[in-house]
């Protein structure tokens, strides 16, 4: 007989597609269940999903759903976080959350294991999962942080479609198929159900993600912004953001600029990042080896490439950081968190 311990879990926004990664990494990782529940808007309820030899019901998730349950990750929006949060933790719940609902609450959490693991035992029922273009970026700063020191960060990201979720990754094969077909797509704001306007997004390269602020940033911007500086615990590191949504599927692409405290080379960064938990090295030059979206995709590394330094600022250096938005931008980093709870007698 097995002594593993094993949790009961829930999976809130499970006919999603976080949900359904989330799902794809417990089975793949093995994760310790002993029973799962699967919950989502009524409107989804009654759908079927398989995870490992079960085929399971979703159920609409209400604040009765979570009796019994040890871990409930939560990836259906932000205002269905606000209100069955707390009604879980209520029921003694732990709960790793995955939209922006709690990440900026002081008394919430905000990780990335392989950054600050340690935070999480300082939960009051509530661990928040940072936005997936942050989450690749702390991975990639935090050992250059510790070894060398940050004085100021600048990143332009490059974000896939699947970060809006189905519906854009389908609205880019319309809009592509469209152009391919000799249609005219137009360069004015479409229409789009249940979201803001925007433009098309085949070929194309669309420089707002989320809204903008009253200080001209986008909320995807101020997200990177004050996520970078709550999780490396850094609150007066200068830090910028431009965000652009790109016509490809999966993984987020980052060219970030950093300068150091400290005298360092390329070489001493890519050594540091090199043995870094969660990160792998892909930057040979010579052989026309760096990392892409498509490499990427479907794998829970931080691939960082490119490195070299600035021409004109002696601490400056440039890199290019690349991952799968929706596994360790979303769905890995909060398996990862349930982990760490459990390994570290956190629940």
């Amino acid at each position: 007989m097995s002594d593993i311990q094993t949790y009961n879990v829930a999976v809130v926004g499970a006919t999603g597609a976080v949900g359904q990664k989330i799902l794809e990494t417990l089975e793949t990782k093995n994760f310790p269940i002993k029973q799962i529940k699967l919950l989502s808007s009524s409107r989804s309820a009654g759908t079927k999903i398989k995870f490992k030899d079960d085929i399971i019901v979703v159920e609409e998730a209400k604040p009765e759903s979570f009796e019994d349950i040890d871990i409930a990750l939560f990836s259906a929006g932000g205002s269905v976080s606000k209100a069955l949060a707390p009604e879980a933790v209520k029921r003694g719940v732990v709960v790793v959350d995955n939209t922006s609902a709690y990440r900026m609450d002081e008394t919430v959490p905000l990780v990335v294991p392989e950054v600050n693991e340690a935070d999480i035992k300082q939960h009051n029922g509530i661990i928040a999962n940072p936005n997936c273009s942050t989450i690749q970026m702390v991975a990639a700063l935090k050992p250059i942080q510790e070894n060398f020191g940050l004085n100021r960060v600048i990143v332009s990201t490059y974000q896939a479609v699947s970060g809006a979720g189905a519906e854009a990754v389908e609205e880019l094969k319309d809009q592509a198929q469209a152009f391919l077909n000799g249609e005219d797509l137009h360069s004015e704001l479409l229409p789009v159900k249940n979201e803001a306007e925007h433009y098309p997004i085949a070929f194309n390269a669309l420089p707002q993600i989320d809204v903008f602020q009253d200080n001209g940033y986008t909320f995807e911007e101020m997200k990177m912004i004050n996520e970078t500086k709550k999780i490396l615990h850094t609150a007066t590191l200068p830090v910028a953001a431009t965000c652009v949504r790109l016509p490809f599927f999966t993984s987020h692409a980052e060219s970030i600029y950093v300068e150091v405290e400290d005298e360092t080379s390329v070489l001493d960064i890519q050594d540091i990042l090199k043995r870094a938990p969660g990160i792998t090295l892909k930057d040979n030059p010579e052989k026309q080896e760096y990392p892409t979206p498509l490499d990427a995709a479907g794998k829970s590394a931080v691939f960082v490439g490119r490195i070299r330094k600035d021409l004109d600022h002696s601490k400056g250096y440039h890199m290019w950081v690349v991952s799968d938005n929706l596994l360790k931008g979303a769905a890995w980093n909060s398996v990862q968190i349930a982990e760490s709870l459990i390994k570290n007698g956190w629940l």
